[in-house]
């Protein structure tokens, strides 16, 4: 039988991120053989992840960081089953690993992402081992990212929902400001576009059904429906639409009031959120 030192063991948990107990147990199964103890403890992980993929993973973390330049930002969310392993520091080291190997290299999409390797392993082999740790499901759900001449992230207290937002410029004195008051904006009143041009047309269209069915609900003549539920396709683009929004510090004004007031030539190019179970 191989003699097993403490330093074996070590070396296996810094290889696969697997507790000691765990890698102990391997390395003693596989008479010491080091490859073969990596191998058992992945196919374990793979295991426990199968068994695992009809459950939920609703809980987890939503972080987003932006790089020196402020020019690119990004935001992930990795999900597990309870807040018990959300607040894991293991788990929210792996998160935030994922989050800086993004903004360091800047991914097309969220499968090139998980392809993406820190240390010897690819990113979903690491979500394979920590669940064969942890004997939740888990995995990498969402990956966003803008790229842009001046970008912010916000990350809300518990990691459970971020905003990233862009402009188009970044030579306006106050930017870090705006930057924060709008990225809060986004976390708080969750926009769907940046303004009624941008809305999709199948929200649009979602929308007026809605109006006409509450409209007939109240009893209103059928041919005032249309009229009715284009009236208040007006207050959902006004409350909805970022540009359109009350400013959350100043209700008197609206985000477009306030950009202005900053900068005329001041633009949201684009902004991103999300938010665990949303």
């Amino acid at each position: 039988m191989a003699n097993i030192t403490a330093a074996d063991v070590n070396k296996l948990r810094q290889v696969t991120g697997v507790g000691m107990m765990d890698c102990k147990n391997a390395l003693v199964e596989c008479d010491g053989d080091f490859e073969l103890a990596i191998e058992n403890l992945r196919k374990k992980g793979q295991k426990v992840a199968n068994k695992r993929a009809d459950r939920d993973a609703n809980e987890g973390i939503v972080i987003a960081a932006t790089n020196d330049e402020k020019t690119f930002v990004a935001s992930i969310m990795l999900n597990c089953e309870t807040d018990f392993v959300a607040k894991n520091d293991e788990f929210s080291t792996l998160a935030k690993d994922i989050l800086n190997l993004a903004v360091a290299h800047k991914p097309a999409n969220v499968d090139a992402l998980r392809e993406m390797k820190i240390g010897n392993y690819t990113i979903d082999e690491h979500i394979t081992n920590m669940t064969g740790k942890t004997g939740e499901k888990m995995g990498l759900a969402h990956y966003e990212f803008i790229e842009a001449p001046r970008v912010f992230a916000y990350n809300h207290m518990g990691n459970r929902l971020s905003s990233i937002l862009s402009f188009n410029k970044s030579d306006v004195a106050t930017i870090d400001e705006v930057g924060k008051d709008l990225s809060m904006q986004v976390a708080a009143m969750a926009p769907v576009a940046i303004d009624k041009d941008d809305v999709s047309q199948e929200i649009i269209n979602k929308e007026i059904e809605i109006g006409k069915d509450l409209a007939r609900q109240e009893g209103k003549p059928e041919e005032m429906l249309e009229k009715i539920a284009l009236g208040k396709l007006n207050k959902f683009f006004k409350e909805n639409t970022l540009l359109n929004q009350e400013f959350i510090k100043d209700g008197k004004l609206s985000v477009r009031d306030y950009l202005s007031s900053v900068d005329k030539d001041l633009k949201v190019t684009s902004f991103k959120r999300l938010m665990l179970g949303a």
